[in-house]
């Protein structure tokens, strides 16, 4: 498996590079108001209007301020683009399969399904998330809303 590493915080995460479309330098994001916390707005993106999440924020991890390493993951769930805000990006490794588990079941009653499963690496626990888990529905509606709202097109 081929895996995006990044880091929120101190730990280290991994997405499958199946799943990422690109890895964005942070820009100006505008603000969407009346939406959670944790959905920082939208950005322009090559003529794209592409919602924002702050994964610190939607992690429950305090948030810091934007500093020059900080990227946007861009994936897409159900053919909507997504940015996901993380504090670095920098790394693509290989992991061998038998280094691959499920999580414990204390992670998957904890409604954090979006981890999809843990690399163990020599020293290292990587957490791989599934990008289609990280919205229950009702965030995942507005997310859908504000990335086909025309206002936003125009």
């Amino acid at each position: 498996m081929k895996v995006i590493v990044f880091r929120i915080s101190t730990e280290e995460y991994g997405l499958d590079v199946s799943q990422v479309k690109s890895i964005e330098r942070l820009q100006h994001i505008t603000i969407v108001p009346n939406t959670t916390e944790f959905i920082r707005g939208i950005i322009n993106l090559r003529g794209s209007v592409i919602p924002i999440i702050d994964l610190r924020a939607r992690f429950g991890i305090t948030n810091k301020e934007n500093t020059e390493s900080m990227r946007i993951i861009v994936v897409a769930i159900e053919n909507i683009e997504l940015g996901l805000i993380v504090d670095s990006a920098n790394d693509v490794i290989d992991i061998p399969i038998d280094a691959i588990e499920t999580p414990p079941t204390i992670i998957s009653k904890n409604k954090l399904s979006y981890i999809d499963s843990i690399a163990k690496i020599n020293e290292r626990l990587l957490l791989i998330l599934n990008p289609n888990n990280i919205l229950n529905i009702n965030e995942f509606k507005i997310i859908e809303q504000i990335g086909n709202d025309s206002q936003w097109t125009q």
